[in-house]
């Protein structure tokens, strides 16, 4: 198995509050963990924790969040603004407030670019490939929409494309589908899972959505009152033996559980239709982490 790439130990809070406690968890290239969690069980507290951003909120974190052999709990901020968006990014929950709306799509690419390289060489080549990857047009009209123009889903791939743009090792999506319909928040759990695998991606996947959480993750924890519990492989969870907060999930889910997770297994990914009329990328593979 491939060394961790995140290995993560830490307690958090905000002022005497503790939020989190002795959170802990590794996380290899290709691997994804879901974690799912009730509101207020600190699934924000910790990908700010995750990402160094406590400080900013008037939070704290002790312990550590170690990127290869960085501790992002410790670095200083100037180091750490070198990391994010190049060894660690960020998939936020709303893509519309996370896109500046007086910004075209293009602008936002390069002041992304800008942050890690000295100048735009390469930036027009890459920013084709994401688009691409991610089935959004890549001519000069879309580029040069702003985010007001562009649908909720449109949207959520140009955060994500913008998340990937360094090519990041670690991501992290923290609930990337919640403003979602139905239907768009299939075809991005799709396309997220076929991204992790074709870039091998270390994933953190955080959402209240429990059956987008069964659908991508290889491992799955459960946040509650500030303490995680793990539930191992996702492939192997029954009800029986989660946690007693993810067996409660379980239940609740419209269909028994042993019947979704056949209908996941079998569910496949469908080529992709060009404007040509043609189909791309038609391999089936199951959705989903049961194997």
């Amino acid at each position: 198995m491939p060394a961790p790439l995140l290995h993560v130990d830490l307690t958090a809070g905000y002022g005497r509050a503790t939020v989190l406690h002795d959170v802990a968890f590794t996380l290899s290239p290709g691997e994804c963990l879901g974690l799912v969690g009730s509101s207020g069980s600190g699934k924000s507290t910790l990908v700010l924790a995750l990402l160094g951003l406590l400080p900013w909120r008037q939070g704290w974190a002790q312990g550590y969040s170690n990127l290869v052999d960085q501790n992002l709990l410790t670095l200083p901020e100037r180091e750490l603004r070198k990391l994010r968006g190049r060894r660690i990014a960020l998939v936020p929950q709303s893509p519309l407030s996370a896109l500046n709306p007086s910004l075209t799509l293009r602008k936002h690419f390069r002041e992304a670019w800008r942050a890690h390289q000295p100048s735009n060489a390469g930036l027009d080549l890459r920013i084709t490939q994401l688009l691409d990857q991610l089935q959004l047009p890549a001519d000069a009209t879309f580029l040069d929409r702003k985010p007001g123009q562009i649908s909720v889903g449109q949207a959520q791939r140009i955060v994500l494309a913008l998340a990937l743009l360094h090519r990041p090792s670690v991501l992290i999506a923290d609930e990337p589908t919640s403003a979602l319909d139905p239907v768009t928040q299939s075809e991005t759990i799709r396309l997220l899972r076929r991204i992790q695998r074709e870039e091998n991606l270390a994933l953190v996947y955080i959402s209240h959505d429990l059956i987008s959480v069964l659908q991508l993750s290889d491992h799955i924890g459960v946040l509650a009152q500030g303490r995680l519990h793990h539930c191992g492989a996702t492939g192997n969870l029954t009800e029986d033996s989660a946690h007693p907060e993810l067996r409660h999930l379980l239940r609740s889910l419209p269909v028994p559980f042993d019947a979704l997770r056949n209908h996941l297994c079998n569910t496949v990914t469908p080529g992709r239709v060009t404007p040509e009329g043609t189909v791309t990328d038609s391999v089936v593979e199951p959705v989903c982490a049961f194997r």
